[in-house]
C-alpha cells in the first residue's frame, strides 16, 4: 500500500512542475477527493448509499470536486485544481490526467435510456480544462480534449479534440514521442483562439465554391446565347 501510494505521488510529480516534494502533493485537493472517493465507492458496492453519498458531499465541501460515489476510477487519477464533475456511470483508466472545471456529464434521464449515461475514459487520456465530455460515449486510450471543448461523440486513440462541437486535429508523430503533453494541449497550433481562423477558412473556401460556381454557369449561359445571336444577324 505504501508503495503504491509513493508510486501515484511520483506520477503526479511527473505530470505538475509545481511540487518540490511528494508531500506537498499530499495536500494537493485532487489527491484528497480521489482517496475519499475510493471509501465513497467501496461504500456505494456495499450498497451503503447514505454513507457513500456523506463521504462524497464531505470530499465536495473540502476539495470543490464532485465524483459520485458510483463512478469507477483507475489507477494515477491526477485532478489539477478543483471544480471537476464525474457522474455515477463515468469510467476512467489509468494515468488519466483531468484539469479544472471539467465535467464526465450523462444523458438526460427523462429520455428513457437507462443505464449507462457518462463518458468512458481510456487509459493516459488528457482533458483540458473546462472541458464537457456527455453521454456514454468512450474517449479511447492517449486522446487528448482541448481546453473548452465539447464532446458528444466516440474519440479514436491518439487523437486531438478540440472545439465545440469537438473535431479531431492532426497531430505531428513527432508529439506521441513525449511522455506528458500538459493542459490538453499539442502545441500552438491546437490553441482554441486558432478556431476563429479555421473557421474563417473554411468560410473562404465556401464562398469560392459558390464563386466558381457562378461563373461556370455565367458562362454556360453565354455559350446557350451566342448561337441565337449569330442566328438573329442572319436574319436580319
Amino acid at each position: 500500500m505504501f508503495n503504491g501510494l509513493i508510486a501515484y505521488l511520483d506520477s503526479i510529480k511527473a505530470r505538475d512542475p509545481a511540487p518540490r516534494s511528494r508531500w506537498e502533493i499530499l495536500l494537493y485537493p485532487g489527491l484528497v477527493a480521489v482517496g475519499m472517493h475510493r471509501i465513497a465507492h467501496w461504500l456505494f458496492e456495499a450498497r451503503l448509499f447514505f454513507l457513500a453519498r456523506f463521504v462524497n458531499h464531505l470530499s465536495r465541501w473540502m476539495t470543490a470536486i464532485d465524483i459520485h460515489p458510483g463512478a469507477k476510477i483507475g489507477r494515477h487519477l491526477f485532478l489539477e485544481h478543483g471544480f471537476a464533475v464525474i457522474g455515477e456511470t463515468a469510467e476512467i483508466g489509468d494515468n488519466v490526467t483531468i484539469y479544472q472545471c471539467v465535467t464526465l456529464g450523462g444523458t438526460d434521464p427523462t429520455n428513457g435510456i437507462a443505464g449507462k449515461r457518462h463518458p468512458t475514459l481510456g487509459d493516459d487520456v488528457i482533458v483540458g480544462s473546462g472541458a464537457q465530455i456527455l453521454g456514454p460515449i468512450t474517449v479511447h486510450a492517449r486522446a487528448r480534449i482541448g481546453a473548452n471543448a465539447v464532446v458528444t461523440k466516440d474519440v479514436p486513440e491518439g487523437a486531438v479534440m478540440v472545439g465545440i462541437p469537438a473535431r479531431s486535429t492532426l497531430v505531428d508523430a513527432s508529439e506521441y514521442a513525449r511522455e506528458f503533453v500538459p493542459y490538453g494541449t499539442c502545441n500552438e497550433t491546437f490553441d482554441p483562439a486558432t478556431q476563429k481562423v479555421e473557421l474563417l477558412q473554411c468560410q473562404l473556401e465556401q464562398m469560392q465554391k459558390q464563386l466558381a460556381a457562378l461563373i461556370a454557369e455565367r458562362d454556360a449561359n453565354a455559350e446557350d446565347e451566342a448561337p441565337r445571336r449569330k442566328g438573329s444577324r442572319k436574319s436580319a
